[in-house]
């Protein structure tokens, strides 16, 4: 752990940050459902004032959304996509009752918790061969952007306006508009920035990750940046003080680190490109066989991935230009892959969900009631997701 030192964090954080990694333990499991799935995504409510979060939201292979309470992680409703699948998870900012996900049918839906009914209470509605995979809405509430599937020639970045919603009117919306030039593949990830409501990041097959500034006129105009990370972008997100850096995880467990606020000077947007991070951290005992994502730890200045093993063990792995450093391991949780996860800075809590179709709520120090410990489980392996390596050079485009 004394890697964290290495990587720029002062040792009085860095001992907060080991100490606090070190002491997470199991609180909560989700109870098994009647439909065991693959859990994709997690997303959690967002806290109104000083109030904390209430629910969590899970994107499930089946075809569903199941939406639990926060902290017992009881069950409390569920949402099916059929006959479309659903993609991602994300709760409103301002109404933590209102959730969505994109949709296979060409669709994002929203959904009211407070409600028993099973209907979306919104639909935004793309195109006619618009097949979504990936979505995001603003942290104004007042755009939301959906990605799509490569349809012979066409990809998409399709927005609609989203304001209205924190009231769930029921109504059917059509898109603002599209961008359509600057992926030429699927769109696998879309981020907005966590506190620049134009700002954009977007991730695809191709390799490419752009960075849009929707407050222009025009797609040509909008994108401010374009990076390459050499393979099947599977992640994405916003890293550093402001929020100025943007990060992706590769469908072969790659790394790329860039800083967008190099681009107006001739210092180099890059801060580490990892073509393997399997090769690059070697748990002592217990080798790192995937990557799930990253979160950005706001109080320590610090990026961190996480990945595991198949029998479900999870590595927390330190961020930094001078590469990456193994941060800490969470064992006896799961027992098969990781899939996703939420990271929780409120509480330092971390919510992780398995191919084990387990739901995990991990606390410092916290004493689980309950040992059990599902066996994992065996799903058709069309649910994984296509890798594609792109062999191109990194570059940057200026405004």
């Amino acid at each position: 752990m004394r890697f964290l030192a290495a990587l720029g964090a002062t040792p009085e954080m860095t001992a907060v940050i080991e100490e606090q990694l070190a002491s997470l333990r199991i609180a909560k499991r989700a109870a098994p459902s009647a439909e065991p799935a693959y859990l994709l995504d997690i997303d959690v409510s967002k806290p109104a004032q000083s109030a904390s979060s209430r629910f969590v939201a899970v994107s499930c292979s089946n075809k569903s959304i199941r939406v639990y309470n926060r902290e017992t992680l009881n069950f409390l409703r569920e949402y099916s996509g059929r006959p479309g699948v659903l993609h991602g998870v994300r709760f409103a900012h301002a109404c933590d009752s209102t959730v969505f996900s994109a949709c296979s049918d060409g669709t994002v839906k929203c959904w009211d918790i407070r409600s028993a009914a099973q209907k979306a209470v919104q639909v935004f509605s793309g195109y006619p061969s618009n097949a979504f995979i990936s979505f995001d809405i603003n942290c104004s509430d007042l755009i939301i952007c959906a990605g799509t599937e490569k349809v012979e020639k066409d990809t998409f970045l399709v927005f609609w306006d989203a304001r209205g919603i924190t009231n769930c009117a029921s109504a059917t919306q059509e898109p603002l508009g599209v961008y359509s030039e600057s992926h030429n593949d699927d769109i696998t990830k879309i981020c907005f920035h966590p506190v620049e409501p134009n700002l954009v990041v977007s991730g695809s097959t191709d390799g490419l990750v752009n960075v849009f500034n929707i407050n222009k006129d025009n797609e040509d105009d909008a994108l401010i940046s374009t990076c390459n990370s050499d393979s099947s972008v599977s992640f994405i997100g916003w890293s550093g003080k402001d929020y100025k850096q943007v990060y992706c995880v590769t469908h072969d467990e790659g790394f790329c680190w860039w800083d967008t606020a190099q681009l107006d000077t001739e210092e180099p947007i890059t801060l580490l490109h990892v073509l393997d991070v399997r090769d690059a951290v070697c748990p002592e005992n217990d080798s790192l066989h995937y990557l799930v994502g990253g979160f950005y730890h706001e109080k320590a200045d610090k990026l961190f991935l996480i990945g595991g093993t198949s029998t479900g063990n999870i590595h927390l792995v330190g961020c930094g230009r001078a590469g990456l450093g193994l941060a800490g391991t969470l064992c006896g949780g799961h027992a098969a892959p990781v899939r996703s996860f939420c990271w929780s800075l409120a509480d330092e809590s971390l919510l992780t969900g398995g191919e084990d179709a387990q739901l995990l709520l991990w606390k410092p120090g916290a004493v689980e009631r309950s040992l059990a410990k599902k066996a994992s489980m065996k799903i058709a392996s069309s649910v994984q997701k296509r890798v594609r390596v792109h062999n191109s050079s990194l570059k940057s485009r200026k405004k």
